[in-house]
């Protein structure tokens, strides 16, 4: 699979390159950032970027980054690099932008500074407060969690969220015999500042355990660090400058056996309806504790209170959810094809057995509240930009070749775009589209590359399939099977 994976690496490159010709030369103290958005929409989003100066810079000073985007400036940051080189050199910037569909250019200016800033985010009586203009986030720094949630003065969530459970499980890695994992058997708790230093492999001084890292125009990073038995999580708490997404990401080094690790979501909505993303489609997953299976997103819909929360993730599909906490399925500490028979016991009781799931995980979710209808109408473009990411390079063009025009746009917020592909004969294009809020829409479909344009209707959850002929630039239906 990774052999695979290096393969569409180099032609996702390739492709890149390519679509690169025509971005002019960089001017005199620029480095180029460009931005790949493959959506057929515009995207707000935070851009992540790694590139190196033009040599290293041995002094004391810092070199800032700051972006700008046809000669204005976006709010930037510069946060710690994936090296380790303690010198100033390496560099990571994360800027805030909206990104057209296709190729987005922006370019980066240094700024010289006597020191990289410190944080402006500070500990004030034993708690971290983070407000922008609509959201307000309070980080215990007692128990690592998050005891506030607030968006436009509504809390979403009680205190304590995102607390890591343990729970019991067996051997069995099918779950023959279960339909749901609810006996709570333990909690990570915040390390105490000495073995967190220790955990964070800092030696020559006491950490506390949880912690401002990084602080700027787009983000504060809070970062905490938790121990169960033998295994330990690092939870950063992502809080953005503009609007109200929160990013979860928890490194978790998982030791147990024969248990189950959850992430725990309570929230304060009254009587939710637990829905989740299926292919095509979103179900009504089970609300009464039972293990439920979902794709990109799974929340909780509050009719009574007109209210949601969603939570887009990367890979983790299975949750469950009761009175009104979700709980989000991270790892198990089974045994390979271990099978319950009768009273035997599922392992051998002689010798080590190896356990799947065991060792260094990452996980990532998006944690976004607000309306019944906003959240049901933006949730499913929100997952699909998280998990088919912007790509961003560092590249200085050469200036030569046209600039291509943008693949395709839609014209409305919600209609998706499952597929743009060849046609399985006659040289022509494939487009999938889909509804996915169960609510009747039009939208139109433009192809700049042919200067033609399509409204295009569709039912509640209707999958609609259109021809592509650029030669006669015509855009026809057709059906699933061409």
């Amino acid at each position: 699979m990774d052999h695979g994976l290096e393969l569409l690496s180099r032609l996702k490159t390739r492709a890149f390159f390519a679509l690169c010709q025509g971005q002019r030369m960089a001017g005199e103290g620029e480095i180029p950032i460009l931005v790949y958005n493959p959506h057929p929409y515009t995207g707000k989003e935070v851009v992540e970027c790694e590139f190196q100066l033009h040599d290293q810079n041995w002094e004391d000073s810092f070199s800032l980054p700051e972006i700008y985007h046809n000669d204005l400036p976006l709010p930037s940051q510069a946060e710690k690099e994936q090296s380790n080189l303690n010198l100033d050199w390496r560099k990571r910037v994360v800027f805030a932008a909206e990104l057209e569909p296709g190729l987005n250019r922006f370019d980066c200016r240094l700024k010289q500074l006597p020191k990289k800033p410190s944080p402006q985010l500070v500990v004030v009586g034993g708690k971290i407060t983070f407000q922008n203009e609509r959201l307000e986030v309070i980080i215990n720094c007692e128990t690592g969690l998050i005891d506030r949630y607030q968006v436009e003065g509504v809390d979403y969530l009680k205190a304590g969220a995102f607390c890591a459970l343990v729970l019991a499980d067996n051997d069995d890695p099918w779950g023959m015999t279960v339909h749901g994992f609810r006996d709570v058997v333990g909690r990570f708790e915040l390390m105490s500042p000495e073995r967190g230093a220790a955990f964070s492999g800092v030696a020559e001084k006491v950490l506390d355990s949880v912690r401002v890292i990084e602080d700027g125009e787009v983000r504060s990073v809070v970062e905490a660090v938790l121990n169960y038995g033998d295994s330990f999580i690092c939870m950063r708490y992502k809080l953005p400058k503009q609007g109200t997404e929160l990013e979860i990401e928890g490194r978790v080094h998982w030791n147990e056996k024969s248990r189950m690790l959850k992430l725990s979501i309570p929230t304060t909505l009254a009587d939710p309806d637990y829905l989740g993303q299926v292919a095509y489609g979103t179900a009504m997953l089970p609300n009464d504790g039972q293990e439920a299976v979902a794709q990109k997103w799974t929340g909780l819909f509050s009719e009574q209170d007109q209210r949601a929360l969603t939570c887009i993730n990367d890979g983790t599909y299975g949750s469950d959810s009761l009175d009104g906490e979700i709980r989000l399925s991270l790892l198990r500490s089974a045994a390979y094809a271990g099978h319950p028979i009768l009273d035997r016991p599922i392992l051998p009781q002689d010798r080590y057995s190896p356990r799947i799931d065991q060792g260094e995980r990452l996980f990532r979710f998006w944690i976004k509240g607000g309306s019944f209808a906003e959240r049901r109408a933006s949730v499913d473009r929100e997952a699909l930009l998280r998990n088919e990411k912007p790509y961003a390079l560092s590249f200085f063009p050469s200036g030569q070749g046209t600039l291509p025009s943008p693949a395709i746009r839609l014209s409305d917020a919600v209609v998706q775009m499952t597929a743009f592909k060849q046609a399985e004969s006659g040289g022509q294009y494939i487009v999938r589209l889909f509804e996915p809020t169960g609510v009747v829409r039009s939208t139109v479909v433009e192809i700049p590359a042919i200067a033609v344009s399509y409204e295009v209707h569709l039912s509640a959850y209707e999958i609609k399939t259109l021809r592509i002929d650029p030669t006669q630039s015509v855009i026809s239906e057709t059906n699933l099977l061409e």
